[in-house]
């Protein structure tokens, strides 16, 4: 428990501090969005790009954890489709709600894992984000889109996530390696993306944004927090995935939403005002929700 808490409470500790230097204006309000597009277009994706370059796809894990990755994505994805086709959702609000259930703070949950498992879990953690990343980016896409037949090729060759770890898997499986002081200058930039990641996180939180929606936001954030790490438990359980693997796995599936999902909405003509009350809402609850998880794991 206490390893947990020391593991978890600085993270949030840099979310917290990015709410506030934001509310208290400090350094100023231009600089919030310029440091989030700093973090999106180099500073992440430098980090995906050396994690992906370095890590060992011949790793025997890649096969049952892209299995255990796809099953679980899989069985989220149905559902959500199943429910849009009963409910009637428009594509605004099930791009919303899709990127909330599916999506994952990937600033976090790098951090975590980094300090729960260190290098090993990081190159396992890289491993899992060349399987989901583009993965939740396409379904979030498609889900916004998906009234207007938009094609899902130009956003996805646009975004520099992805871009990003296609390039890392291609030099790795080149083996070009990172040579000359490249990896020096990639490791560089990595360290400087996740605490920028998660102070950006802080800023971008928006609680006035949380009314109006109340159920909506209550049973999204349960689906999020609760049920999808649930069903990655059951999955790894099915598998027989090892300890590591499967408690890496269900931290993905257990972390709340991207904070640039708001980003991707508004670029799509989503439902913001939704969005942006399911990032603040999740991130404030997955202070108590990744404990209770991390918590179960280790038992």
């Amino acid at each position: 428990m206490l390893t947990l808490l020391e593991a978890l409470w600085p993270l949030f500790a840099l979310i917290i501090g990015g709410y506030l230097l934001r509310r208290w204006d400090f350094p100023g309000e231009a600089f919030w969005p310029a440091a989030e597009r700093l973090n999106y277009f180099i500073l992440f994706p430098a980090l995906l790009f050396s994690s992906l370059a370095t890590a060992p796809l011949d790793n025997p894990a890649l096969p049952r954890l892209a299995l255990a990755v796809f099953l679980a994505l899989g069985i989220g994805w149905t559902a959500l489709l199943l429910a849009r086709r009963l409910l009637g959702w428009p594509a605004a609000r099930f791009g919303a709600i899709t990127q909330g259930i599916l999506r994952f703070n990937t600033y976090l949950g790098l951090a975590a894992i980094g300090s729960l498992y260190g290098k090993d879990g990081l190159a396992m953690a890289a491993l899992l984000l060349a399987l989901m990343v583009p993965t939740v980016n396409l379904m979030s896409v498609w889900a916004l889109t998906a009234e207007r037949g938009v094609s899902l090729l130009l956003p996805m060759a646009k975004n520099p996530l992805i871009l990003a770890c296609l390039a890392g898997a291609l030099v790795n499986l080149a083996g070009l390696g990172l040579p000359g002081g490249t990896d020096r200058l990639l490791n560089l930039l990595a360290v400087a993306s996740l605490p920028l990641g998660l102070l950006c996180v802080g800023a971008a939180l928006r609680p006035q944004e949380l009314a109006g929606e109340v159920p909506a936001l209550a049973w999204n954030c349960t689906l999020r927090l609760l049920a999808m790490p649930v069903l990655a438990f059951a999955v790894a359980r099915l598998l027989g995935l090892p300890a590591m693997e499967s408690s890496i796995l269900v931290l993905f599936f257990a972390l709340p939403t991207a904070p640039t999902a708001y980003v991707l909405t508004r670029q799509l003509g989503g439902d913001s005002h939704l969005m942006a009350g399911i990032i603040t809402l999740q991130t404030l609850l997955a202070a108590g929700s990744l404990l209770l998880v991390m918590r179960t794991l280790a038992s």
